[in-house]
């Protein structure tokens, strides 16, 4: 019963006097109680769900009494009700309700952790967004830089750069729990961990560092190489993770919000380190292959092979393969079937919805969309947002993805044609300058901009930092750039991978791209000097179709085998390569 229901009952009770009235007065029916007040665990779980702290309410019990009551002389005119009996009872007082910025009774309720789990659903939820990616990460308060550090793991070692060594424990959990969701990479490591196919092998990384990039590395240990490691995204790493695989004794140097010089220098600190020369490198955009190519090409002539997993990277290559400075074989495996379909395709259906609720809370019911390029990432960007009521708008150069997209329903526009009445833009193209200062300026107020291509140059950053333009950080990774009138409009990690540098990616479809990645990286090491040539190369089919089965099982998945009179018509082997190369799946 609440507080207001007893005041209400209390007030009809009629007031009257002893002196001159029957000794023996009549008994009122009412007889008003005051429910106990609640335990103070449930008080603080209401207050808690209902997000706003709650009145603070004593009211002790109502005594059973009749309803007469007359003045008190002891009681200094306070009231008292007069029983049956004669004898008179004090009235219960009512006590006024305290809230919590009266009386701080609701700040001491909640125990530690659950004022901390308040205060984060509060600021952390909404500014990091509480993800892998950005939880423990952005929580702590030390602002130096790691370059500043000097930090040692368990063991005594410091070869490493990371935010925080402490945070280790935290991040195995991490890892441990992206084990789960990568079965081919951990079937892998069970089945060759024996014969070490990467014994003597000195790989050199830069990729993003994540709890699945973790198991990559560790299964590449496992196989019998040695990693050191940098981020090929200043936002994108882990650093929780970092510093499980610093306390596992890699050599990390990474660590979430650095500054394009520490980019450079982790990357520096990885290649350049006496008594070490890599012999393979894992590239993720081309970054690292670049740097050692112009400032160490006596190390580059040593290195005998490359990988590389991403559109720009792999562009890149091509273009020192074309200029005749390409003097190592590289794997593309940005181009292997199960790399584009399944990292490129069914990962960026899933994570663009969720980078972008994360980032901005925005609902996608009716929201007009511009996807800039309509290869593999813009395909799943495209068919997710329109799955959730979005008005999709595509641009593409090439007419055969341009005539792909207006199959799938979607309207092939110029960029400019639609720029004024758009919410939101997406850029998947791999390309610079897309999106440039002329189109910004005439975008609506509230335009959400962001980057699903691996490159920061999609859009055009540098133009908008200008003194007539105000930035305001709203969160983390996401910013209000607002014009001289008062237009803003939305800019999403600063251009970079939205993904990964506001979210995190679906753990399976990394297992696919890492093994990928793995076996390249044998098929490489291991390969004859004959078979591969100073040039970039194709996954061998054979190796896509290793990754593909070994994912099956996750799934119950069980493949129909050809006959042999099937495969003699077929003209194939019964156990693959199942198509040729130049087939389009």
């Amino acid at each position: 019963m609440s507080v207001q229901t007893v005041a209400a009952k209390m007030a009809e009770v009629e007031l009257k006097d002893v002196a001159g009235k029957d000794p023996s007065p009549a008994i009122s029916p009412l007889t008003p109680k005051v429910e106990e007040k609640k335990s103070e665990n449930n008080s603080s779980t209401s207050a808690a769900a209902a997000g706003e702290p709650s009145p603070v309410v004593a009211s002790p019990k109502m005594p059973q009494v009749s309803a007469m009551k007359r003045p008190d002389p002891q009681q200094n005119g306070g009231e008292a009700f007069v029983n049956c009996d004669g004898t008179v009872a004090e009235a219960p007082r009512m006590k006024k309700i305290q809230f919590a910025d009266q009386k701080q009774e609701f700040n001491k309720r909640p125990t530690k952790i659950s004022r901390r789990s308040l205060s984060r659903s509060i600021s952390q939820s909404s500014t990091d967004s509480y993800s892998s990616a950005a939880s423990y990460t952005d929580s702590s308060d030390d602002e130096t830089s790691p370059r500043e550090k000097q930090q040692k793991n368990s063991k005594g070692s410091g070869d490493f750069c990371i935010k925080n060594i402490k945070q280790a424990d935290f991040g195995r959990r991490e890892i441990e729990i992206a084990e789960q969701e990568m079965p081919a990479l951990m079937a892998l490591r069970k089945r060759a961990q024996g014969e070490k196919p990467l014994a003597g092998a000195k790989i050199v990384g830069c990729t993003h560092i994540t709890a699945q990039t973790a198991v990559l590395m560790e299964t590449l240990s496992a196989l019998g190489a040695q990693c050191r490691w940098a981020a090929c995204n200043i936002y994108s790493t882990q650093n929780e993770v970092a510093a499980a695989l610093a306390e596992g004794g890699f050599s990390v140097f990474a660590w979430k919000g650095e500054s394009e010089d520490d980019f450079w220098w982790c990357i520096d600190r990885c290649v350049n380190v006496e008594g070490w020369q890599p012999n393979m490198i894992l590239d993720d955009g081309g970054d690292l292959t670049h740097w050692i190519y112009k400032k160490y090409p006596n190390m580059f002539k040593k290195i005998k092979g490359i990988v590389e997993e991403s559109v720009t990277g792999v562009h890149r290559l091509y273009q020192l393969s074309k200029a005749g400075k390409l003097c190592v074989p590289a794997m593309n495996v940005n181009d292997s079937v199960t790399k584009q379909k399944f990292d490129n395709l069914y990962c960026c259906r899933e994570s663009i919805l969720d980078g972008l609720k994360r980032t901005t809370d925005v609902m996608f019911g009716g929201k007009q969309v511009v996807v800039c390029g309509y290869g593999e990432v813009g395909k799943g960007c495209s068919a997710a947002l329109k799955a959730m009521g979005s008005i999709v708008y595509v641009t593409e150069i090439d007419p055969i993805c341009a005539l792909q997209a207006c199959m799938d329903g979607f309207r092939l526009v110029k960029l400019n044609e639609v720029i004024r009445q758009v919410d939101i833009i997406i850029t998947c193209t791999g390309n610079k300058n897309v999106v440039v200062r002329e189109y910004m300026d005439r975008m609506k107020n509230g335009c959400i901009v962001c980057n699903m291509g691996h490159s920061n140059t999609e859009i055009d950053v540098a133009s908008l930092r200008t003194p007539e333009l105000t930035w305001e950080r709203v969160r983390s990774q996401v910013d209000h750039v607002i014009w001289p009138d008062g237009k803003r409009i939305v800019l999403l990690a600063e251009g970079r991978l939205l993904n990964l540098s506001c979210s995190t990616v679906p753990t399976f479809v990394l297992s696919i791209t890492a093994t990928t990645q793995a076996l390249a990286l044998i098929e490489l090491y291991n390969a004859p000097e004959a078979r591969y040539k100073q040039d970039v190369y194709l996954l061998p089919k054979k190796m896509d179709e290793y990754v593909a089965s070994l994912h099956l099982p996750t799934f119950d998945a069980h493949l129909t085998e050809l006959s042999d009179e099937q495969a003699k018509y077929l003209g194939l082997n019964k156990n693959g390569p199942f198509k040729p190369n130049y087939y389009r799946y």
